[in-house]
């Protein structure tokens, strides 16, 4: 009998297996180009609404405020009640398709160009390179000892990031408390607790997100990055490098012939400049946001090498593998399911528009005084007593004539009519009377008609029951 072969060594049961890989500072290159240029563009509309639509006042208040104290949200001209969390709810719907119809089209395209991680770490990392200098500059800095220039310098940075988190933070709580009170607040030290809170928590967040923690919010903390691949497709435009024309990659001097070599030049300037530390000739990765940086960065050193560009480009994954030219990718980019999300999503939004335009700034809420469900009175009339709080959602105030229907010879105690400033709740209580013998005994159905004085088309109709004994 042959003695048995040596058996396999098996794997070590007690291996350490890391999730979390070890935090490791990029240092990231700065970028031109036509990507590059769009970013920044977004950069500044963003901000621009964000820090700028809190000073813009319509109608005697502030423009855009939702007001928690309140419990009214004002968009312009339109004045939102917690009875229109509807509109809220459809909002949610358009972000969530719109998201969807964005990314089966071109991937990322919300993480690289319009999230707040994005556009807040682009501009912290812009003032990094004001104060510290280019990439080279900020190694060589970091890596030596520490001196009053190194000192001045990192004090100077962060300084000017703790700023800018703080205008950050009190502009976010601008929008729930009028901003005029939120600025003399923080002047005079005055400000409230709830605001004190969330101006700083607000501020530390984006200070500790977009200057240390950066890539590392992308990575492990986003869920958008974990579930992104459900939406893409072979047909998705992303950020793809072309390993057929690239490899073997190699460096080599300008207007040197390729020869075996691909075009890659193994610079990896591509992996330089990218704000997550990938290496995007590995394939597509989760940690990819979109932002097309390694693309401006690879087309310059094409240009400086005479080679074509489009090495690392926006494309798809079957126009890579079936050498497709840009109009036959792009025809392959209008498929069923980017028309399908296409029609729901300009559905929703022609529906949401269309409610918002009939929408009636007038509602009532109705509520009967259970204690005392119905009385007679002196003429043997039944009453009920009601409270109606009216609610003038409009900038205007209005006058608002009450009636009641439902039942013969149905009618208000006395001829009522009650005046509503903008944007207020008036609470007003009514009797309503009817024959005994009206209707049926126990509950009946009625209404109430509210309709304003100097506009017809302000009008609701609201149901109530009427007790008879």
């Amino acid at each position: 009998m042959k003695p048995a072969t040596a058996a396999a060594k098996p794997a070590p049961i007690n291996e350490a297996v890391e999730l979390f890989e070890t935090h490791r500072t990029i240092y990231t290159r700065a970028v031109t180009g036509f990507f590059n240029h769009w970013r920044w563009v977004m950069v500044f509309v963003t901000q621009a609404l964000f820090y700028g639509l809190c000073w813009i006042d319509w109608n005697g208040r502030q423009a855009v405020l939702f007001h928690l104290v309140e419990r009214k949200f004002y968009i312009f001209g339109m004045v939102f009640w917690p009875q229109d969390a509807i509109y809220l709810a459809i909002l949610l719907v358009i972000s969530a398709y719109a998201l969807f119809l964005f990314t089966a089209i071109a991937g990322r395209l919300f993480c690289g160009y319009a999230c707040p991680q994005t556009v807040y770490t682009e501009i912290f990392m812009w003032i990094e390179r004001k104060v510290e200098g280019e990439r080279t500059a900020r190694i060589k800095l970091d890596r030596q000892p520490w001196s009053g220039h190194k000192l001045r310098l990192k004090l100077l940075k962060h300084g000017l990031w703790a700023l800018l988190a703080l205008w950050t933070g009190a502009t976010f709580v601008s929008y729930f408390t009028p901003v005029r009170e939120v600025m003399s607040g923080l002047a005079s030290a005055t400000l409230g607790g709830w605001e004190t809170f969330w101006i700083f928590g607000y501020a530390t967040v984006t200070y500790l997100f977009a200057g240390f923690m950066r890539e590392q919010v992308c990575k492990y903390m986003c869920p958008y990055a974990r579930f992104q691949s459900v939406m893409f497709d072979p047909d998705t435009l992303i950020v793809t490098y072309d390993a057929e024309r690239g490899e073997p990659r190699g460096a080599r001097r300008k207007n040197t012939e390729k020869t075996a070599l691909g075009e890659c030049v193994d610079c990896s300037v591509c992996v330089q400049v990218c704000p997550t530390g990938i290496d995007i000739r590995n394939g597509l990765q989760y940690e990819c946001i979109g932002c097309a940086a390694c693309v401006d960065a690879c087309d310059e050193i094409m240009d400086k090498m005479n080679y074509p560009r489009g090495l690392i480009r926006y494309s798809t994954e079957n126009a890579i593998a079936r050498k497709m030219n840009r109009q036959e990718m792009l025809a392959h980019v209008l498929r069923p399911r980017v028309l399908l999300y296409s029609a729901i999503l300009v559905s929703i939004i022609a529906a949401a528009a269309w409610s918002l335009v009939q929408r009636i700034p007038l509602k009532v809420d109705i509520l009967r005084d259970r204690s005392l469900l119905a009385r007679e009175i002196d003429d043997g009339r039944i009453e009920n007593v009601y409270t109606l709080q009216i609610m003038n959602t409009d900038e205007k105030p209005h006058r608002y004539l009450l009636s009641a229907e439902g039942l013969p010879a149905i009618a208000l105690a006395s001829d009522q009519a009650v005046e509503v400033p903008a944007a207020t709740t008036q609470a007003v209580t009514v009797g309503v009377r009817a024959e005994a013998d009206a209707g049926s005994k126990g509950a009946n159905r009625i209404y109430f008609a509210i309709e304003a004085s100097d506009d017809p088309a302000i009008k609701v109709r609201e149901k109530a029951s009427f007790m008879l004994p």
